[in-house]
Formats: C-alpha cells, structure tokens, sequence
C-alpha cells in the first residue's frame, strides 16, 4: 500500500510524549510526512521506554518538560520551520503555545493540558473545570490573534468529534430537505438551529475485550489510564443549551468567559447518563468533561453569550471497554488509585472489539442521528502498526491537524471546531474504518421503568432532565 506525503518538514520535530498516542503518531509522521530523520526528537522521561525509542533510531531526551525547564530545555531542540508535536500529561499546553508561537514554531496537541497537580492540587472545582482550562486559551486567542498556528485539542475527541459534527448536520440537511452550503461560523450555527437539533451527545461504546482477565489493583484501558484518571475525577461538565429548562441542584454556572457550559459537584467519572450507539442500542454512559463538550456549544451558539437565542447542549457520554469500567468501579469503591497501569495492546484484545466513537444529534425532525467511527481492532492491525482501534482514531485526528497547519501556517491558535472540516476528514478518513449514520427513533423515556417514581419531563424527552441517571 502506497501513503500520500502532505508536506515537507523542514525544522526540527519535537514529539513530546511517548506513551500509546505518541508510539501510534510516529509511524504515522513517518508515513506521511517529509522530514530529516536526524532532526526528529523524542522527548520522553520515562526510562522504562529508553529500549523502544531506540529501536526507533531517533534522538531520545530523557526528561519531563515542567514549568521550570520548557523554555530552556525546548529552546534548544526547536527551531522555525520545525513542529512541537506535545502527546504528553502534565504539561501546560497555554505555556508551550505561548513558546512555540514566540519562536515561530507549528504547534499540536490533543487536550488543553496543565502542568503537574493541576487536576489534584485545589478544591476549588470550577477551577479544575475545563471550561477554565478551555477559556484561558481562547483568552490567549483574543489577547494574540493570528501568527503561527497552534492546533489545540486535535484527537478523537476533543477533535475529530467536532468534524463529524459538521458531517451530521449536513446529512440530516439532505435527508430532510433542507438547504445547506455553510461556510462561516454564524452559517453554521443557524443550520443546527435551522434543523431543530437541540444537543449532541459524544456517544461512544469501546468493546475491545482482553484475551486474559483483569487483575485486582490493576486499572486497565485501552489509552492513557493516568489521562482518563485525571478527567474521570474532575468535575462532571456539559455544554448548557436553551431547551434546557431544568438544572441539577449540584450545578453551578460560569459568570465569566462564553458561558456555554455548567459543571456538576460530582466527578464525572461516577456520573452516569443514558445515550444510544448503533451497537448496543441505549446504554449507559459517563459524563466525564471533555473540551468539545463547550466548544462545540459555544461554536454553534447564535446570539449574545449572555442571552442567546439558541444553543446546543452537549456533553461526553463514554462506555469505555468493560476492563475500565471495573477498574473505574475499583477505584471509587476503595478511594484508591490502583497501583499498575496498563493499555491494551492491539495483539493483547479478543477479536471482534471496536470502538463505536461519534456524535448523537438530537431532538430534530428525525428524532437522533449517529454519526461516527466503528474502527475494530483487526482494521486497526492492517491500517497502522503499534496502536489499538482507540488509539488511532486518535493519532490519525493528530496527522489531520498536522496536514492542516502545515497548509495554514499562520492561522493562529485554533480549536478543531474552526478548521476545515472537509479537508481534515479526507486525511483521517483511510484510518478510520467503517464512517457511518444511523438514524433511531430511541429516546431517553423510551421503556422508562415504572417500579420507581422519577421525576421526568414528558413532554421534552430529550431534556438534560430524563438523559441523567437519578431517581430523586
């Protein structure tokens, strides 16, 4: 099989971070892009990793980049014309964005991250939002518009859920007639309004199953357990549309920024909501905070942030593989953080497991529509080495959004929201198995039990009311 090379690197490329996404990214670069071996970098402090990086034959810097070195230790590896590709936990995407566009220096990553103890070093949870995270850049956007493109939250999701979200939208204009040739923000917007959707869910159900069972005091996932950690234990978090008519009495608002989202005093990772995938039909998921959650209801909000005349709500809700579920269980039932952390390997998952990732528009014409990936694992092997089905819908999201900023070098800091859609899917698409809608007439107050009182809203069945999992 033959790959399509994009552009030519001509700096230096720094992959900042060598766990799963990092190992699965590289040979993607290396596919697909243009570049002097001798000038890729990877910088990784584990040591555990030093044999494998060296098999890669690229130069390995064994130290973590902190709020104390990044200047020093990044200035002298960087150079204009190069690319800071940053994979990595702990490491605050605001500084290093901030770095690389004072040096002229494309940026990538895959969430808006923060230096070491962010997430467990306040009590404060609307700090530990990423509303707050989320804002802060989008500040630093306003303060510096323009000049050197800085892609920021580019994977599966955030990232290319923002992409499907487009594709939907003009897939329910086709099947219900309807006009649509958006091109600005604002069109976009007033499409959504336009077809009725009222929200979108990020649905996403992983079965990737391993061959041996789970050991007690392991938490096993099939990407970045310390990742999925961090998030599942901040703030459940959603993007608050104008269909909502009720709010949790844990919820509290934001008196600062786009004001798109509300977050729960609850961790997200023990939050549950009823959503719906083409596999197993109505499940359960969590609500853990994601940024597309606000950006995608901010993006497509129409009118003042303060008072607008329609906006979607939106929120993650992710049934990860059954291994993570019981490791998530473990976890807040103990009060304790497992010890051993451990990703699928692709050679290590029964055949037959995928990861079902797309986005659920709600509340229109035609009730729900899913739109997404259905990547199995045995694609996954023949498509891309060194990676499972989770994580090359991420990886290939990261080779998107390098395509993207090397043909718009001088775009600014951009979400994935803001970037073309079209141009952004025909890179990722070959990666991504079977891309697919289905329709459902499935709603949240579909076969309701009736043993217990709830307290629903009949007449809305969409609303945030009937999605969350309570019974007072």
């Amino acid at each position: 099989m033959t790959h399509p090379v994009y552009a030519r690197i001509d700096g230096p490329i720094i992959l900042i971070g060598y766990g799963s996404i990092g190992r699965g990214t590289l040979p993607l670069i290396e596919r697909h892009f243009d570049f002097d071996r001798e000038r890729l970098v990877i910088v990784e402090p584990n040591t555990a990793l030093a044999g494998d990086i060296a098999k890669t034959g690229y130069r390995h810097v064994a130290e973590a980049v902190t709020e104390a070195n990044y200047r020093e230790l990044l200035g002298g590896l960087i150079a204009p014309g190069g690319f800071v590709v940053n994979l990595s936990v702990d490491t605050s995407s605001l500084d290093l964005i901030r770095f690389c566009r004072e040096q002229g220096v494309l940026y990538i990553d895959t969430v808006v991250e923060p230096w070491a103890g962010y997430y467990f070093g306040t009590d404060d949870n609307a700090e530990r939002t990423n509303y707050a995270l989320r804002q802060a850049m989008r500040d630093e956007k306003a303060a510096n518009p323009g000049g050197t493109t800085a892609v920021s939250c580019c994977g599966a999701n955030p990232g290319m859920v923002s992409w499907f979200v487009k594709e939907a939208l003009l897939m329910l204009a086709r099947d219900t007639g309807v006009a649509a040739d958006p091109e600005t923000r604002g069109d976009w917007a007033q499409l959504m309004q336009t077809l009725g959707v009222k929200g979108v869910h990020i649905a996403e159900r992983d079965t990737q199953v391993r061959l041996t069972p789970r050991e007690p005091g392991h938490f096993v996932n099939t990407w970045s357990v310390e990742g999925f950690i961090a998030e599942g234990f901040q703030p459940a978090e959603l993007g608050w549309g104008t269909a909502e008519s009720w709010m949790p009495d844990n919820a509290h608002t934001h008196d600062a920024g786009c004001l798109a989202g509300i977050w729960l005093q609850q961790p997200g990772a023990a939050t549950r909501v009823r959503t719906w995938c083409p596999t197993p039909g109505p499940q359960f998921g969590f609500l853990v905070t994601h940024n597309e959650a606000i950006s995608i209801a901010d993006y497509y909000t129409v009118g003042p942030a303060e008072a607008p005349e329609f906006r979607p709500t939106c929120h993650y809700a992710y049934h990860p593989c059954d291994d993570a579920v019981l490791s998530l269980h473990e976890m807040f039932g103990s009060n304790q953080i497992q010890d051993v952390h451990h990703i699928l390997d692709v050679d290590e998952i029964e055949p037959g497991g995928i990861d079902e990732l797309g986005v659920l528009l709600y509340g229109h014409e035609k009730n729900a529509l899913w739109y997404g990936s259905r990547l199995s694992n045995e694609e996954t092997k023949a498509l891309a080495p060194d990676q499972n089905a989770t994580g090359l819908q991420v990886t290939s999201a990261v080779l998107a959004g390098m395509v993207w900023a090397l043909e718009n070098p001088e775009a600014g800091i951009v979400e994935t929201d803001e970037m073309d859609h079209r141009r952004c899917l025909e890179v990722q698409r070959p990666y991504l198995g079977p891309v697919e809608g289905h329709y459902t007439g499935w709603t949240p107050l579909t076969d309701r039990q009736t043993q217990f009182p709830e307290d629903l809203d009949e007449g809305n069945p969409w609303a945030f009311r009937n999605v969350l999992e309570r019974l007072a």
